[in-house]
């Protein structure tokens, strides 16, 4: 990776829907180049997909739980991730070491919404007990600064 490389990175952090045109017309270079320097780095692996971030609140979703899982046997693992990818409302899982063996972060319109999901999660094979802890408000949730410190680092430049 180039300068290049990292100044289209940098656009596309902060809006992943930045037409190549107009990053083209920041660096100065053909629409073309941002494309195929793009396309280049989808091939290595550095860029995976563009997100789609939605306002889970406007959406009805205005609960959010984090849930540990405690597994008698690690060896369940793979069978308990199966198990909760099948249920939507987990957004976010974990494999941890420590106090839980599954960390899940979930999403519900309520409280009994979340119930339900919290009673799906218990009762998934392996899953001896949870312990759940309500979020009374997410204060950050910023991707952005990590890249920007990691861009920061391999670069020498902010």
């Amino acid at each position: 990776m180039d300068d290049i490389d990292y100044q289209i990175l940098r656009i596309l952090i902060e809006n992943c829907r930045t037409p190549f045109t107009e990053i083209a017309k920041k660096l100065l270079i053909s629409a073309g180049t941002v494309h195929i320097r793009v396309k280049k780095m989808e091939e290595q692996g550095i860029i995976k997909g563009s997100t789609l971030i939605l306002d889970y609140e406007k959406m009805g979703y205005t609960f959010i739980a984090y849930v540990g899982l405690y597994t008698g046997n690690s060896s369940f693992s793979t069978k308990i991730i199966d198990e909760i990818n099948k249920i939507p409302e987990v957004t976010v899982a974990h494999l941890t070491t420590g106090k839980f063996s599954v960390y899940c972060k979930i999403r519900a319109k309520n409280t009994k919404h979340a119930k339900e999901v919290i009673f799906k999660l218990s009762n998934i094979e392996g899953v001896g007990r949870t312990e759940s802890s309500i979020s009374l408000e997410e204060v950050i949730n910023d991707k952005k600064r990590l890249m920007r410190n990691i861009f920061t680092e391999l670069t020498g430049k902010s």
